[in-house]
């Protein structure tokens, strides 16, 4: 049985959503008219649960060597390592875009970077399965104790080369691409949460954060 569920685990992971697709209207508003610190999409609101339910796209090369995905990336991990945030990891549906990017913590890599990636998918989970604290900056104050895979094997097109791209990772960084690339499958750490608390530190610590969307992005048809 062991053995069967670990060939099971190397079987390629198929990815939720394999449409490709350029930014809609809506979603380059959104990237041109944001701050450099983006508002996040909250589980609570009705709209921002749409888009971070939603499975997200493949962007074409063409859209990735584009202005508009440069301005997204810069801001995401503007986002992302702002002081008002604090994060390891941010997926574009927590900025409002359905497309498949991300921006990654590398703990494992010298100098620890924050680096993005474009057309994400898990390719394959394998090793030990450990239950660890999670906390996500579209759910808060809450935190949850998750199973992640030790290991993965990540496909993705650098935005830099727009080479189509393997990395095998391992340990915390493996967790936050898990994380991640669940968000691009409309799905969030709750939905595989053995339990889900509220964390009164992270509660304190949200108090003074404005969550308000702009006006802006209230009129938004998507």
């Amino acid at each position: 049985m062991r053995r069967l569920a670990f060939f099971l685990a190397l079987i390629p992971l198929v990815g939720a959503c394999c449409r490709q697709g350029g930014f809609t209207s809506a979603e380059r508003e959104i990237i041109r008219r944001s701050d450099s610190v983006m508002y996040l999409t909250v589980l609570f609101d009705p709209a921002d649960s749409a888009v971070l339910r939603s499975p997200s796209r493949d962007l074409p090369l063409s859209e990735i060597r584009g202005e508009d995905f440069r301005t997204l990336g810069a801001k995401m991990l503007a986002t992302v390592q702002s002081p008002k945030q604090d994060g390891v990891g941010i997926a574009a549906p927590q900025v409002g875009i359905n497309a498949r990017v991300i921006a990654v913590w590398r703990s494992d890599k010298e100098g620890e970077p924050f680096e993005l990636y474009a057309n994400v998918h898990l390719d394959s989970l394998w090793g030990e399965v450990t239950h660890g604290p999670e906390g996500c900056l579209s759910y808060p104050p809450y935190r949850g104790l998750v199973p992640r895979h030790s290991s993965v094997l990540v496909s993705y097109v650098d935005p830099q080369t727009l080479e189509h791209r393997q990395d095998t990772v391992h340990g915390y960084s493996a967790i936050i691409f898990q994380h991640e690339c669940d968000h691009l499958d409309g799905h969030l750490y709750i939905d595989r949460a053995d339990t889900v608390f509220h964390n009164p530190s992270w509660a304190a610590e949200r108090e003074a954060f404005d969550y308000s969307k702009p006006e802006w992005m209230k009129a938004l048809k998507r």
